[in-house]
């Protein structure tokens, strides 16, 4: 049985108008609405994603189980030796909670530039992770440079994976299953985020490098995390370049050139917005935007 407030018959188009949408009052509530639901049910959190579907000629499930108002998802906590991020947190949010935060300079960069502030306001960084077909999303490559994690709660308990591993397996994740979590490490770094907007500040991008950089007293990089992102379907890390900069003198030039010498493994999606070549042929500026950005951090 499910307790809490239900919103019926929401005046969308009436062929694609979900049944219900259900808003939790906490997150043990949510995980029963999912199970109960099944394949027919769905998170909902900002809703920029979802509510962009029929756009995408996409359906809209039956029922939606909203998570806005369950207060351990809408929390960052920021320890010691890591910061949880709640799926539910919104990109200006998460921005606003990581300023005066110099080695998380990058995803702050990532959450505070994003689409518009309008959009800031409303999406979530949970939805920006689990929406399989967005490609563009900024905070995905920024936290794949920071060795996140991503926690997934059932009603049998939570699991822990790194980043990467769930973005491989997200778009078959189960229904009753909800991404609760981030967990960012925190050490000496770092960090910068670099994008290319279509036509002007709030577009999506047409392509994304993030990188974590760690450096010595003589400026000479001992550990690199680069990642990018709109350039192909989903965002990776870049371990060739990774390598190429370690035990080198950390220069934005240097590290462009090395970069253009390292594209060819990109393979860039064409879209109506701009074509593969052109996102691949853009990394090297980026990367040197990025390390400028690092430089002066």
């Amino acid at each position: 049985m499910i307790s809490g407030s239900p919103i019926q018959n929401i005046p969308v188009s009436a062929r694609d108008a979900p049944a219900s949408i259900y808003v939790a009052p906490s997150l043990a509530a949510a995980l029963d609405a999912l199970n109960e639901y099944g394949p027919a049910g769905a998170p909902l959190a900002g809703g920029t994603w979802i509510m962009r579907s029929p756009i995408r000629h996409e359906p809209l499930r039956s029922h939606y189980v909203a998570i806005g108002r369950i207060a351990e998802l809408t929390a960052v906590r920021i320890g010691s030796d890591a910061i949880e991020i709640g799926a539910a947190v919104t990109h200006a949010a998460l921005a606003a909670a990581l300023a005066g935060l110099p080695e998380f300079a990058g995803l702050a960069a990532a959450a505070g530039g994003s689409a518009n502030s309008a959009i800031r306001a409303m999406a979530t960084i949970g939805g920006n992770l689990a929406a399989s077909e967005f490609a563009a999303a900024d905070c995905v490559p920024a936290l794949l440079c920071l060795d996140a994690d991503v926690e997934i709660s059932g009603r049998d308990g939570r699991d822990r994976i790194g980043l990467a591993d769930f973005l491989a397996v997200r778009s078959a994740l189960a229904p009753g299953r909800l991404v609760t979590r981030i967990i960012v490490p925190r050490a000496e770094r770092k960090t910068a985020h670099a994008r290319l907007p279509l036509r002007r500040s709030g577009d999506y991008p047409v392509a994304i490098v993030s990188l974590s950089l760690s450096v010595d007293a003589a400026n000479r990089v001992q550990a690199a995390r680069i990642a990018v992102g709109s350039v192909e379907p989903s965002a990776r890390r870049w371990p060739r370049l990774e390598a190429a900069l370690l035990g080198r003198p950390l220069d934005a030039a240097a590290a462009a050139r090395t970069a253009a010498e390292l594209t060819d493994e990109f393979v860039g999606r064409d879209s109506v917005d701009a074509p593969g070549w052109y996102r691949v042929s853009v990394l090297p500026g980026l990367v040197r935007r990025a390390a400028i950005a690092a430089l002066g951090s």
